[in-house]
């Protein structure tokens, strides 16, 4: 049974339990390694003896993706084609513009964005294939204009199958774990390299990510899932319903719910018992539910307020929404009490690969803004120049930098 403690109590309790990313990295390093130097002949061995490839190619044909699709139901085929016009509708929302602004007489400064050149989706299909997570992804590169999508996947369904075709991505492969981090991060002869490496994994793929970072680059080093419910009052079912939804995902998985009112912790404590009584999942949620989740009651809002921002949380239900102006750390935010976590997992619009383990604090969720690189341009005039001169030179030549002093004095600046 979920526990109900008072906020003096709850530090100790959101205090996350940290992945043991150091044991993990142990293991991928060699991978990574025998991937780096081994090529596909390294990918294939690993691929074979982890990911239960045996003689399949690793590349997916188009005939196969076309056949995937072709056995996806009218329903299925309709939801993806829902979801993906939502999250494309607002991930072309979310990149920067390209300007050129005159910011003083002949000082003419802005920016102009570019698309990387190819990016990695890394989409899990183990316990729980998550063709929603191809969408949260390779639709957010598409709206960037990457013109090189990569898609890895150790067993992929007929749904992320079927998805990757009606989106008429092509690159796609049967790997998974640290060996697809590495044949992406580093190419390989079958599978091209990428510039950014993006999508939810194990404790396996953070590894590997986390020793890539900087080589390629990535979204975040994800961690368990978690979401954190602030409410005064509410329906319990709704929250009891909620925190199964994000308890079900994994045996480490976190649902937090901070509110004022015992009676309504009460209510969603009976409420989530009852519910898990009927729940498929029940098994990995239960788990999630005793042994990482919490009911926190605090004295007013404002200290829940206080405990949500420290935590900061992946997901953030907030059912009112007037306590949004005072939320500093969030992956995503979710405002009333008809706005569930699942509709943004799968067709509200923006991407559910979102930050968790206080990663938060950082940044917020993936977004069509981490494919593209965002360059500055600048524009001076003979005259903008001669302004400007005083101020470059006497900065160049109190550093010793002699030859930039001179780079503007040739210009007969002076």
């Amino acid at each position: 049974m979920i526990r109900i403690v008072s906020h003096i109590e709850a530090k100790p309790l959101l205090e996350r339990r940290t992945t043991r990313l150091e044991e993990a990295e142990g293991v991928v390093a060699p991978i990574l390694q025998d991937v780096r130097s081994k090529g596909d002949r390294a990918l294939l061995e690993y691929a074979r003896k982890l990911d239960g490839l045996g003689n399949q190619p690793l590349r997916v044909s188009e005939d196969e993706l076309a056949a995937a699709c072709g056995r996806l139901s009218d329903q299925i085929r309709g939801a993806i084609e829902i979801a993906s016009r939502n999250i494309l509708e607002f991930a072309k929302a979310q990149l920067p513009r390209e300007y050129v602004e005159e910011f003083s007489s002949g000082r003419s400064l802005g920016q102009i964005v570019r698309p990387l050149d190819a990016v990695g989706c890394y989409i899990p299909s183990g316990r729980y294939p998550l063709p929603s997570t191809l969408l949260m992804t390779a639709i957010l590169a598409q709206a960037a204009g990457v013109p090189r999508i990569v898609i890895a996947s150790p067993k992929p369904t007929d749904e992320i199958l079927g998805a990757a075709h009606l989106l008429g991505l092509r690159d796609v492969f049967r790997m998974g774990g640290a060996q697809a981090i590495a044949a992406m991060g580093y190419g390989t002869a079958t599978v091209p390299r990428v510039d950014r490496i993006v999508g939810p994994g194990n404790v396996y793929v953070a590894a590997a990510k986390k020793l890539l970072a900087g080589e390629v680059g990535i979204d975040f080093v994800a961690g368990p899932t978690e979401i954190l419910i602030l409410a005064a009052d509410g329906d319990p079912r709704v929250i009891a319903a909620d925190m199964l939804a994000q308890a079900e995902h994994d045996a480490d998985a976190m649902a937090i719910l901070i509110t004022t009112s015992q009676a309504l912790a009460s209510s969603v404590q009976a409420e989530i018992e009852t519910q898990l009584e009927t729940l498929p999942t029940a098994a990995v949620a239960r788990e999630a539910i005793d042994r990482n989740s919490a009911i926190v009651l605090v004295p007013d809002l404002q200290a829940g307020i206080a405990l949500s921002n420290d935590f900061a949380p992946e997901h953030l239900s907030l059912h009112d929404p007037s306590l949004l102006k005072n939320i500093r750390n969030a992956g995503t935010v979710f405002l009333g009490q008809h706005s569930p976590e699942s509709a943004g997992d799968y067709a509200a619009g923006p991407s559910h690969v979102l930050p968790t383990s206080g990663r938060a604090r950082l940044r917020g969720g993936l977004s069509a803004a981490d494919f593209v690189k965002v360059i500055a341009i600048q524009e001076l005039s003979p005259a903008a120049l001669r302004e400007l001169a005083p101020a470059i030179t006497t900065l160049a030549r109190a550093e010793g930098l002699e030859a930039h002093a001179r780079s503007v004095e040739v210009r007969s600046v002076n």
